[in-house]
């Protein structure tokens, strides 16, 4: 990704939150973080990484209020950032956020299992 291209991701990335966040009025969009914003190279793609409070069937019905919105957001996102062509938007989960989640689990797991190891050791 271009410099470019990082600095118009990064200022998606704030306008999104604000548009998704006070703008949106669909009942099914729950509490939406955006996480990240990847811009191709040539301005014309943009992957909307998102996060979503709320279980499967919360984001599931948050993809699709979003989805239905995309054209009213891309025409805002259009008012705030003067570009000569407003990138096309796809909205993604951010799976990082659940890895992250799992692999803390993992470790507190790993590290619960240990303390108990050397608590057993002790007693002997």
């Amino acid at each position: 990704m271009s410099h470019r291209a990082n600095r118009v991701g990064e200022q998606m990335k704030k306008e999104l939150s604000d548009i998704i966040g006070r703008k949106i009025k669909d009942p099914r969009i729950g509490f939406v973080t955006v996480t990240d914003v990847q811009v191709t190279g040539d301005l014309q793609q943009a992957k909307v990484y998102i996060s979503v409070l709320g279980g499967e069937e919360q984001r599931e019905n948050t993809l699709k209020g979003l989805a239905k919105a995309k054209g009213f957001i891309r025409t805002e996102i259009g008012q705030r950032i003067r570009l000569r062509k407003t990138p096309e938007i796809v909205f993604e989960f951010d799976e990082s956020i659940d890895y992250g989640n799992k692999i803390e689990t993992i470790l507190h797991e790993i590290h619960k299992d240990e303390s108990d190891s050397s608590n057993t050791e002790n007693e002997e």
